[in-house]
């Protein structure tokens, strides 16, 4: 990898991984965001509207994407990523710094809910734009394992966050915690925004986009162009994404809580599980990554959809077996199919559109896909288990949007080693 692409490469990924890093926070801190921001009394009620609150974020990427996707294929995308990674680090920033409820009462709540949807919409242009951006970059031979940097570095915040939180807890006293030590994560993000920010104003734009704004191409309104006529497309990046989002946030998201709640494993146990889980994943998905650049997007999709749809109700009954070292096991096998298709399914979902409406096209099938099917899936699988009184219920949610998802693959052309002009 030359020097210019690693630039490139870090300039995009930086603030996926500041997206996560938070996303990982937020979750881990709930109880103390609860205490703080919502009225003493009901803490199961604080609790929920927490992750109200958190779930609302989710809700606002759709519009991040309309926005920032045609502002992207009508300006350029380094200054959207310019632009976005400023908004999410500020938001997060301001979180940190919140008054909490005992001090300015019902404005407290309010504010954070202003700061989550902030953060939402910023990220409605994240990892389109960055995505997007290392695919104009990348050479034809080698866009698969470059572009694929945007979810490895996803991974990398999330496990970066949940260490901090769980370093912090080691060495603060509760009361600590309590008092000032939720707030250094979300004061730590910022920082690191400003960093990709730096990173980012001294990036130039993409060859692809810099040649069609020299020859005035530029669509005059790029999400009405993508939407007349790439709708097929972005249907199929909805589709095939379903069980990226589904897998990841059950993987990621909900197995943590599962180990404690259901399984009724200790806090220690479920850390340790979580955090084999994202090592088994940075090291699997960029070396898969670079065999999709070899043997095609479409075996590792197939393989990926395949194993949770075949591997799915196993693994929760491994889970469900009594034994934490298995139950280790079987969520470590569960992020590496998770990782299969993580290192074909960004890459493929942008190759799909042309470059007039690419960053539009890819934002706004992605977004929709991240709010129906991702920030909703620890909430709709809780339920699934609840509701049926079946700790195994999980796995037949999973097996559905593997299923969905794999019939999707079947609708996409073989698109690695082609040059993005003729892939669609």
């Amino acid at each position: 990898m030359t020097t210019d692409i690693r630039k490139v490469v870090t300039g995009a990924s930086i603030g996926n991984a500041v997206e996560w890093f938070d996303f990982a926070i937020y979750g881990f801190l709930a109880t103390f965001i609860a205490a703080q921001f919502f009225p003493a009394g009901n803490d199961t009620a604080a609790l929920l509207n927490t992750f109200a609150i958190f779930a609302a974020a989710f809700f606002m990427r759709p519009l991040g994407g309309f926005f920032f996707g045609p502002l992207g294929d009508r300006i350029g995308r380094q200054r959207v990523l310019a632009v976005v990674i400023l908004l999410m680090s500020a938001a997060t920033l301001g979180i940190g710094l919140l008054p909490t409820y005992a001090t300015i009462g019902l404005a407290a709540p309010l504010l954070l809910l202003i700061l989550r949807c902030l953060q939402g919409f910023s990220a409605g242009g994240e990892y389109g734009g960055g995505a997007v951006y290392l695919a104009e970059f990348a050479s034809d031979r080698r866009r698969g394992v470059t572009v694929t940097f945007m979810a490895w570095s996803g991974v990398v915040g999330f496990l970066l966050g949940s260490l901090t939180v769980t370093l912090l807890q080691a060495l603060l006293p509760a009361e600590a915690m309590e008092s000032y030590g939720w707030r250094i994560p979300f004061l730590i993000a910022g920082p690191l925004g400003l960093v990709g920010l730096y990173i980012r104003l001294r990036l130039g734009d993409t060859p692809q986009f810099a040649e069609l704004d020299k020859a005035d191409k530029t669509s005059a309104s790029p999400l009405r162009e993508a939407v007349t006529t790439s709708t097929r497309q972005i249907l199929q990046v909805l589709g095939l994404f379903i069980v990226f989002n589904i897998g990841y946030y059950v993987v990621f998201a909900f197995l943590p809580t599962y180990f404690i709640r259901t399984l009724e494993f200790s806090k220690t146990a479920s850390f340790v599980s979580i955090t084999l889980a994202c090592v088994v994943a940075l090291v699997l998905i960029l070396p898969l990554a670079m065999l999709s650049d070899r043997v095609g997007r479409r075996p590792l999709l197939i393989a990926g959809s395949l194993g949770f749809a075949v591997l799915g109700y196993p693994l929760f009954l491994l889970l469900n077996s009594g034994s934490l070292v298995a139950a280790i096991v079987a969520h470590c096998a569960l992020a590496a199919i998770e990782s299969i298709y993580i290192a074909a399914a960004v890459t493929a979902g942008v190759e799909l559109f042309a470059t007039r409406v690419r960053f539009s096209g890819f934002s706004v099938g992605y977004n929709l896909c991240v709010a129906i099917f991702g920030g909703t899936t620890p909430y709709v699988v809780t339920w699934l288990t609840a509701a049926t009184g079946d700790p195994i219920a999980p796995a037949f949610y999973l097996i559905v949007a593997a299923l969905v998802s794999l019939a999707t693959v079947h609708t996409l052309r073989e698109s690695a080693g082609r040059a993005l002009a003729q892939v669609q």
